[in-house]
């Protein structure tokens, strides 16, 4: 990039969000569209390779495949752990899809804020990892209780309560800092978009009850408590009623639900304020702006949502931004940027 906005232009369909995909994963290991690197991996393919330079010094490459899982490479080196592949190139990404962040399911207010904590401690994608795979193995133990013994059972529920409340222990506590650090931030953006006419808060709403201060010894036997408890409702169901997954972050706006009373313009006014917020407290966090990552956001907003959102923007952040047409951009902004034809990039071309 020659300028600190590097705006891709082009029609839908030709692909710019491949592109900004592709700097997500090289800077948190995460696409916020597929969940299978099966599903980023063209067609005709067998592997994907994804390389950047951050910062002039460091040479980033993360290559995917379809047999034998991911590969990364830091300067040339291969690494032990991807987690390492995280810090040079930390981004924050705003596309069409976090719009549905307000009226959507929590599941997408989860993830969102988990993309946020990771930003913050790379090892936390490790706990996520930790912890959707007890859940998944405590689901397939329960799908095969009839041919156990009870005794058995007991004794291997009893292992996964104890491993299962350690980890909820460490992500709740984690994503409960992390809200309490953006919520100041949101709200004033919120006031700010409003133009001071709405108030914002982040209710952040466990999956498991915890009480007193944050600590983690306390949590985690209240925790372990609670696994033991909802066995017999678990066995009915099938599914553990207990723990991160079940998290909740409530929108409020003027203390009523942005989700079910805020009309289209508030909730993406929410949105907007969110992705500010990030923004804000991971460049504040890390040392340094991350990368924004606009990914045909603009088409989705309003004129004057878009102005603002380009404006807080501001010179101080390097900004990828892919869009159809430029007329939503100010004169001022296409004259300060590189623009480039979305047609004009191949699947082996290098943006730096």
């Amino acid at each position: 990039m020659t300028e600190n906005r590097l705006l891709v232009i082009g029609p839908n369909g030709i692909g710019k969000s491949n592109l900004l995909e592709a700097v997500e994963l090289l800077g948190s290991l995460r696409s916020h569209r597929a969940s299978s690197d099966q599903d980023l991996i063209h067609w005709e393919e067998q592997r994907a390779l994804l390389r950047a330079i951050a910062d002039d010094t460091e040479k980033l490459e993360l290559e995917l495949r379809r047999q034998g899982g991911r590969q990364a490479r830091r300067n040339g080196k291969t690494l032990t752990r991807q987690l390492d592949l995280i810090g040079p190139l930390r981004c924050v990404g705003f596309s069409a899809l976090d719009l549905n962040l307000v009226r959507g399911e929590p599941a997408l207010r989860r993830q969102w804020l988990d993309r946020v904590v990771q930003q913050l401690e790379p090892i936390y994608s490790d706990l996520i990892s930790r912890f959707n795979k007890l859940l998944r193995q405590r689901s397939q133990l329960w799908r095969q209780w009839r041919h156990i013994p009870i005794q058995e059972r007991d004794s291997l529920l009893d292992a996964f309560d104890v491993q299962m409340a350690l980890v909820s222990t460490r992500i709740h506590r984690r994503r409960s800092r992390a809200l309490a650090r953006l919520e100041p931030l949101a709200a004033r953006w919120q006031e700010t978009l409003s133009k001071h006419k709405e108030r914002l808060r982040l209710d952040y709403q466990p999956g498991s009850k915890l009480e007193g201060e944050e600590a983690e010894e306390p949590w985690r036997l209240a925790i372990e408590t609670q696994l033991l408890g909802q066995r017999s409702e678990e066995e009915r169901l099938g599914s553990c009623r207990i723990g991160p997954h079940r998290d909740e972050v409530r929108l409020l706006l003027n203390d009523s639900e942005a989700r079910r009373f805020g009309s289209a313009g508030q909730q993406r006014t929410v949105v907007l304020a969110l992705k500010l917020a990030e923004l804000e407290l991971v460049g504040e966090l890390c040392g340094e702006p991350p990368l924004l990552l606009l990914d045909d956001v603009l088409a989705e907003l309003d004129p004057g949502r878009q102005l603002l959102l380009l404006e807080a923007v501001g010179e101080k952040h390097q900004c990828l931004v892919s869009a159809t047409h430029l007329e939503g951009f100010q004169d001022e902004w296409q004259q300060r940027s590189q623009i480039i034809e979305a047609g004009s990039l191949n699947r082996s071309e290098e943006v730096r």
